[in-house]
């Protein structure tokens, strides 16, 4: 049996609610927007052929929630998400960590979180910053870089990625 290549997803999380009621950051919800986007962008992944071995997300709820559409778009349970707190509003250097700690074994990995720690890591994993949508961001609300990535999760270096595309839902036809 040939090995699947190893990739990298990294996914924001989807747009958030605002208006809702909230108490903390880490309780925001996603907006009828991030729900609708998440769809999207699980079509494209299963489009793609996603089927992470590992499924990482922030704890906050519209991260958390982001993370759990995606895996059940791609048939997997809630439980397949990991959640870990370091990944919360984490910085480059925390999120390094979070991928170093991957099980060698893991051929195909997502990680949904938060900017600006994603852009971070998208423009150190590129070697330089990525293009920008539309939009002017890189990074936008429920966007997805695809990175090829290599044999070892705990030596990411600048420039270690291979990027294959940053897909953002406004840039796709509704699924």
């Amino acid at each position: 049996m040939t090995a699947r290549p190893r990739a990298l997803f990294v996914m924001r999380h989807g747009k958030s609610d605002w208006d809702s009621d909230a108490v903390t950051d880490l309780d925001r919800p996603l907006a009828r927007r991030g729900r609708r986007d998440c769809r999207t962008m699980a079509s494209w992944c299963a489009q793609v052929g996603l089927l992470p071995d590992v499924l990482l997300s922030s704890p906050a709820e519209r991260a958390a929630d982001t993370a759990r559409r995606l895996g059940r778009g791609l048939g997997l349970d809630d439980d397949d998400v990991t959640l870990d707190e370091r990944l919360y509003m984490a910085e480059l250097p925390e999120l390094l960590a979070v991928l170093a700690g991957v099980r060698s074994d893991a051929s195909q990995v997502v990680l949904v979180g938060h900017n600006p720690g994603l852009d971070a890591l998208v423009a150190h994993l590129h070697g330089r910053k990525p293009p920008a949508g539309v939009s002017g961001k890189v990074m936008t609300t429920a966007a997805v870089a695809h990175f090829r990535m290599p044999a070892d999760w705990s030596s990411l270096r600048r420039g270690a990625g291979k990027l294959v595309e940053v897909v953002r839902p406004k840039e796709l036809p509704a699924f």
